[in-house]
């Protein structure tokens, strides 16, 4: 947890509360970490932190997707912010879906 604070204030992102959700909860048995923060200006933002060795590619951002659309539903919130944490090879095409979606990439391996 400490590691992605630090990561996410050298980005300059900076949450008052940051709480872990549960994947089975969302149904969900993928290999992730997501998180629900709130910032200074009280928006909610969904963290979801991946760690994958094979290239992220289009369909699993449609994946995503959809599951932040479960997080929607499950924590009754409408996220401001979507951030995207990787520590793996991105598909431009990929890359370039999610920002046209609102997602905030930031990659962890840097």
């Amino acid at each position: 947890m400490k590691a992605l604070v630090n990561l996410l204030l050298k980005n300059d992102y900076i949450y008052q509360s940051l709480n872990e959700i549960d994947k089975k909860t969302l149904g969900s048995r993928k290999k992730i970490d997501i998180y629900e923060g709130v910032d200074t200006k009280s928006y909610y933002a969904a963290i979801f932190v991946l760690v994958q060795k094979s290239r992220f590619l289009r369909k699993n951002a449609d994946d995503l997707e959809a599951l932040l659309e479960k997080l929607k539903i499950v924590q009754d919130h409408n996220y401001k912010k979507k951030l995207l944490i990787y520590q793996m090879p991105l598909c431009s095409k990929a890359k370039e879906q999610m920002k046209q979606d609102g997602w905030i990439l930031i990659n962890g391996s840097v």
